[in-house]
């Protein structure tokens, strides 16, 4: 049995990068905060945007769309960071758009499909079919992973979804 079904009854946190649907274990969130100031660290990842301090605790900061080798978008004041719970540490990802909590049934949830060769297959945990639409639901502790957090040469895509 899949943990999402274990310990997260199904549940997850789900957001928009462009125009897919992801989501989170809803046990990986902690909290969601409105778009801040990032302070940038030099000679770190592209992705990795910088620290916040939220409430006196310094959180490093990713941006989804870059890692996932999306195109680049104005942040609105729909993008948030959500502030997950990785390994006794915590760390903020930018997302375009909360949507909020999903509840999702497991005979509606697909492991990982075959995809392109350029997709890293083990960022994703599955797909939840819903009605008229597809989450993907992203295996955070791999995204985040210090394996994850290095460069990719250039001549060789990350993921492309």
């Amino acid at each position: 049995m899949n943990d999402l079904f274990e310990n997260s009854d199904g549940k997850l946190l789900t957001f928009l990068l462009g125009n897919q649907e992801y989501g989170i274990k809803i046990l990986e969130a902690r909290e969601v905060v409105g778009m801040m100031h990032i302070d940038p660290v030099p000679h770190t990842s592209d992705f990795m945007k910088g620290v916040i301090n939220l409430r006196g605790k310094i959180i490093p900061v990713i941006d989804l769309r870059t890692k996932f080798k999306m195109s680049q978008a104005a942040p609105t004041n729909e993008t948030c960071i959500i502030v997950v719970d990785f390994g006794n540490a915590y760390t903020g990802i930018i997302v375009d758009f909360l949507i909020g909590v999903t509840r999702i049934e497991e005979v509606s949830f697909e492991e990982t499909p075959q995809m392109s060769a350029n997709i890293r297959a083990e960022f994703i945990s599955g797909m939840a079919k819903l009605e008229d639409r597809v989450v993907i639901v992203l295996e955070l502790k791999n995204v985040l992973s210090a394996k994850a957090m290095v460069n990719i040469p250039k001549n060789q895509p990350e993921i492309a979804l």
